[in-house]
């Protein structure tokens, strides 16, 4: 007798392991009087934007940084706005655009209603810079971006502990060389350059101070959640932020990666699919 070629497979053609954990996944929602939401990089790829998993990935994305050889760790640092302020500024100032321009996938969406039908809604987690989830619609003070946001700035020496809004900047960058075209983005200060106020490789000089009070109004939403759930999406290993922070909330945590899934025994719940395709699922399944 021929193989099934469906399988293992249900009719609308998901894996019937990622099936059965997503029902797992809604079970645990129901029972959630409160929503965390961690995120890396990853969720962002159904919108379009580049995670940059390893130096291929960033020089895909970055073909002139490719050709100088220059690594993301390297321009991703203080000391590129030292070496070279227009190439710096070059890259961080072309991913501004981007994530300007960019539309959130209906994963955001999703993951906003479901925080709306629970009692106390949703706080978000992310690693992520570029302003996503306040740009869907989510709450700009249940954010914590622990690694900074490309929206804000702040001095390079820094003069000061000032942050302010990067919505002045629009920058124009020389796709061939990748260079921002001057002036660059100035303290308004001291008037030395500035540079975004993001966690960057070797960083000593980032002020975290609009970090720290995110922190603070996540403690104290947290403090009210009594049986939250954790959904972590497409966060990795290699800068393990956000999976350290859900995985000691003592709460179910359900985690989405096509790559790295895992969840200790008794943990949660696992599902190997990208975001926007397990929310779509998770959200059907919370219908029914």
């Amino acid at each position: 007798m021929a193989p099934d070629p469906h399988a293992g497979h249900d009719e609308a053609g998901l894996d019937a392991a990622v099936t059965r954990a997503v029902a797992r996944a809604a079970a645990l929602v129901r029972d959630a009087d409160a929503l965390l939401i961690g995120a890396g990089a990853g969720i962002g790829v159904d919108s379009g934007l580049p995670d940059f998993r390893g130096d291929h990935g960033f020089w895909q994305a970055y073909p002139p940084l490719a050709a100088r050889g220059i690594r993301f760790a390297e321009i991703a640092n203080p000391h590129s706005f030292d070496a070279d302020p227009a190439l710096a500024w070059g890259f961080y100032g072309h991913r501004l655009a981007l994530y300007r321009a960019t539309v959130p996938h209906e994963g955001f969406a999703i993951l906003k209603a479901l925080g709306a039908s629970l009692p106390h809604g949703a706080f978000v987690f992310t690693s992520n810079v570029d302003g996503q989830f306040q740009r869907a619609g989510f709450d700009p003070g249940h954010v914590v971006e622990c690694h900074g946001s490309i929206h804000h700035l702040q001095c390079t020496r820094p003069c000061s502990d000032a942050i302010w809004t990067a919505d002045a900047v629009r920058p124009e960058v020389d796709p061939s060389t990748c260079t921002m075209t001057p002036p660059l983005p100035a303290c308004p200060r001291c008037g030395a350059l500035a540079r975004p106020n993001i966690l960057m490789f070797n960083d000593s000089r980032w002020l975290e101070a609009r970090s720290e009070s995110q922190y603070e109004r996540f403690t104290a939403w947290r403090a009210q959640a009594q049986r939250p759930v954790v959904i972590e999406l497409g966060a990795g290993n290699d800068i393990p932020s956000v999976r350290r922070l859900c995985e000691t909330q003592r709460a179910p945590l359900i985690r989405v990666n096509p790559r790295e899934p895992a969840v200790a025994a008794g943990k949660g719940v696992a599902i190997a699919a990208g975001a926007l395709d397990a929310l779509r699922h998770l959200r059907t399944a919370l219908a029914t």
